[in-house]
């Protein structure tokens, strides 16, 4: 019974954050040093409970990965 409201409770999550932006960009980094490039692979949301839901694209396998708060003035802009 407790995996059912689980589970009910982040579709509910999901369907809520759908029209929100994201909180968070995943990324990951190529590379070291000054020549070290960053890669965007997914974004994440922070959930009402203090999780964060990650989605990341594509279909790359990554073994790391970093998240990065999005400022609230570029999430404004677009």
């Amino acid at each position: 019974m407790t995996d059912t409201n689980n589970n009910t409770n982040a579709t509910e999550t999901r369907e809520k954050e759908k029209g929100a932006r994201p909180t968070h960009v995943a990324k990951v980094r190529h590379g070291y040093g000054k020549k070290a490039t960053y890669e965007q692979i997914g974004v994440a949301w922070k959930t009402e409970k203090g999780a964060l839901y990650i989605k990341l694209a594509g279909t790359q396998v990554v073994s790391q990965f970093a998240l990065y708060e999005i400022e609230q003035d570029a999430a404004a802009e677009g």
